[in-house]
């Protein structure tokens, strides 16, 4: 029996990309506790750029372009998770806890939106005796509520992540938390769905309170007991910096514009099409509504599989910003695959264009969060990764706005003829999107480039804990 055991233990250590990320300062099990305030993170983000959208133009009957400005309200609290991060660092309690305080907060604050957000719709849709303004206002403050409460619980959660776990196994640390984001996010795509086929109203209360009751319980699971008081790090007379002096030293690093340029033009890359791929193939390629479907599972199993390798090439000292560079050089030939699927008319070359996009973007992802993790000076973990998610979150939701509006805008000048008669067909605003896309890779990899094995670069160098010897 116990051979048994020691064999199953080394194959979960070999074959999963997680499996290995345990320490003695930081078990398994205390990770995966840890890593469910991610699967809140997904919940919340599947049901209000998936479920709510469909549900709010489709059953409510709310327009479509108060639909995108609800949706795109929660990106305005991006950019202050380099605050909330700095924050948490610098935080002064008589309990001696940085990081639990912040994460308890965010909680509050998203299971608040969360738990008003249904009854503000159903208002916002007209199905009231009160003014509709009273829904507008209502919907607009639950949607920021739930955006506040979720970039809060990640920023935070991730700088806790950072503090517990040792240098070593940051890398598949990062691709334990990524993959519980995707769990987070599939699971409750599925579970809205099978919750929801028969829409009434009373069922989208039930379901979107039902998610702010996990939320609330996922989170505290995953803060329980994991931060060690330490009242003299919190210390109300302890002088801390100002968040001007931190983030001056912050840009002071080298490189430090050149990473988040690339991270910002990389994150773009990989996500103009997030909205487009299913149209795309229902539009273009002619497929059934549950054909596409499975794309989602393709560009999930593209993710997963760049977050394993990530995790293991990074864990046996392999160079972050290379790889990330491999993730942007791996989407070029996804993009390709994905435009020629259309005058090939061929379903396989857009399958596993997909697959590669997924691929492509979850490697790139992961290499950069974990150099954001190697650059993270002392006392300033989540200043690091604070910048590393306003500028990730903005990036995307910026990236997702404008394809969209790209497709429409070249497709209503095809559609008139502007652009010619050879361009007149339902593939050009997609193709127009795809090749920018490509463009956007190839100036990634530009900005890429002096990052690679440079020891002060990313973390990730000569001094860094899994560098190689040159």
């Amino acid at each position: 029996m116990s051979k048994i055991a020691r064999t199953w233990t080394h194959i979960g250590t070999r074959f999963l990309p997680f499996a290995d990320a345990a320490t003695p300062e930081l078990p398994l099990g205390r990770l995966l506790r840890l890593s469910l305030f991610q699967v809140s993170v997904g919940l919340a983000v599947v049901l209000l750029i998936g479920t709510l959208n469909r549900v709010m133009i489709v059953e409510l009957g709310v327009p479509a372009w108060l639909v995108a400005v609800m949706i795109s309200l929660p990106l305005v609290f991006a950019p202050f998770r380099a605050l909330v991060g700095f924050r948490s660092d610098t935080h002064k309690s008589v309990l001696g806890w940085r990081r639990v305080p912040y994460i308890w907060m965010g909680t509050l604050i998203q299971f608040g939106g969360l738990a008003i957000m249904p009854f503000a719709l159903i208002v916002l849709s007209g199905d009231s005796n009160g003014p509709p303004i009273f829904g507008h206002i209502g919907a607009a403050l639950a949607f920021l509520l739930v955006g506040a409460g979720l970039h809060t619980t990640q920023t935070v959660g991730l700088a806790l992540a950072t503090d517990l776990a040792p240098p070593q196994s940051h890398p598949r640390v990062v691709a334990l938390l990524c993959m519980m984001l995707l769990l987070g996010m599939v699971g409750g795509a599925l579970t809205y769905g099978a919750l929801l086929a028969n829409f009434t109203e009373i069922k989208l209360i039930q379901v979107v309170q039902g998610t702010a009751l996990a939320t609330m319980i996922l989170n505290v699971a995953a803060l329980w007991k994991q931060e060690a008081r330490n009242p003299a790090l919190t210390a109300c007379n302890r002088v801390q910096p100002t968040f001007h002096d931190a983030w001056t030293q912050f840009k002071q690093q080298p490189y430090a514009k050149r990473r988040l340029v690339a991270l910002g033009m990389g994150t773009i890359a990989c996500s103009m099409q997030d909205i487009l791929l299913e149209p795309y193939g229902g539009q273009v390629l002619h497929l059934a509504v549950g054909t596409t479907t499975m794309l989602s599972a393709l560009l999930a199993f593209g993710g997963l599989s760049g977050f394993g390798l990530a995790a293991r090439l990074l864990g046996r000292g392999a160079d972050a910003y290379r790889l990330a560079a491999t993730g942007a050089l791996t989407g070029l030939a996804a993009f390709s695959f994905v435009i020629f699927a259309a005058p090939l008319q061929s379903i396989a070359s857009f399958a596993i264009g997909t697959a590669l996009i997924g691929f492509g973007a979850g490697l790139f992802a992961h290499c950069t969060l974990t150099a954001a993790m190697g650059t993270a000076r002392n006392g300033q973990i989540g200043l690091a990764l604070g910048v590393w998610g306003a500028v990730q979150a903005s990036a995307a939701g910026t990236a997702v706005a404008a394809g969209g509006l790209i497709r429409d805008g070249v497709s209503i000048l095809a559609t008139n003829g502007v652009l010619g008669q050879a361009m007149d067909n339902p593939a050009t605003g997609y193709s127009v999107v795809y090749h920018i896309e490509i463009a956007l890779l190839f100036a990634t990899l530009i900005a890429i480039g002096p990052l690679v094995r440079r020891a002060d670069s990313s973390g990730f160098g000569l001094n860094h804990p899994l560098s190689l010897p040159r």
